[in-house]
């Protein structure tokens, strides 16, 4: 794929996410402990950038739509109303619709009031020939301007026409961001991932990601923005990750 034509579609799909917006994060490929006000109703639009480069190249642009509602002031309830990428190969390009997925968060402590702030996540994913659950520990401690965040992620996959194909997917995720005014934010996210193909360690997957991140708000909408690099060796895995995350509160 040329690199023009790469940016291009990056820069597409940013500006097709521009029209909409959701409540501040401080992160993209983390999630913080605190959930949003009863009834409160927010909008997120995620952009992620995958680029991969050697024998198994490719550039795949994610795309998903988020509804977030706060239940309670503890419970938060999200549907994402279509995931679905753009991928382009060696061998072929083209748009694929993913899944459709719900969501629930519960939040048990504050982070800036207690001494960890601590919440739990659930996820169900539904698409052609996918189902994926997804469940996660979220801790967050916050020392004023300073945020620490933690998530632990396991994940289960089964694929294909029969979802004969399985896989596990351990994920730990560590996050630092520094509140420079009001308005922005900046820090650090990293990726730390254990792969279980067929539910087997045999092969030894790990993949390792870092990188800085960024992050604006102002009044009810706040855009977010981090950039990962892989520092292991993994083919089958991008070298490049960015990822855009636009949100507006109701």
């Amino acid at each position: 794929m040329k690199p023009a034509l790469r940016v291009g579609i990056f820069v597409a799909a940013i500006l097709s996410a521009l029209s909409s917006f959701g409540g501040a994060r401080h992160f993209t490929f983390l999630y913080e402990a605190n959930t949003p006000a009863s009834g409160s109703l927010e909008l997120e639009n995620w952009v992620t950038w995958r680029h991969a480069t050697g024998p198994g190249r490719f550039d795949q642009v994610d795309f998903r739509h988020e509804l977030e509602y706060g239940v309670t002031d503890k419970l938060q309830a999200s549907i994402y109303l279509a995931d679905w990428f753009y991928k382009s190969d060696p061998e072929q390009s083209g748009s694929t619709y993913s899944d459709t997925a719900i969501e629930l968060i519960y939040n048990f402590t504050n982070p800036v009031v207690d001494p960890v702030g601590l919440s739990i996540y659930g996820e169900l994913r539904v698409g052609d020939r996918l189902i994926e659950l997804e469940s996660k520990l979220i801790s967050q401690k916050n020392f004023g301007p300073l945020i620490l965040a933690y998530n632990a992620t396991f994940e289960s996959v089964w694929e294909r026409s029969d979802l004969a194909e399985r896989e596990g997917e351990f994920i730990q995720a560590l996050g630092a961001s520094y509140e420079i005014s009001p308005t922005v934010s900046a820090g650090i996210e990293v990726l730390h991932e254990f792969v279980f193909p067929e539910w087997r360690d045999t092969e030894k997957i790990r993949n390792f990601f870092v990188g800085p991140n960024v992050s604006y708000r102002r009044g009810n909408w706040f855009v977010t923005i981090t950039a990962l690099a892989q520092a292991t060796d993994t083919h089958d895995e991008p070298d490049f990750q960015l990822r855009t995350i636009f949100g507006m509160g109701f």
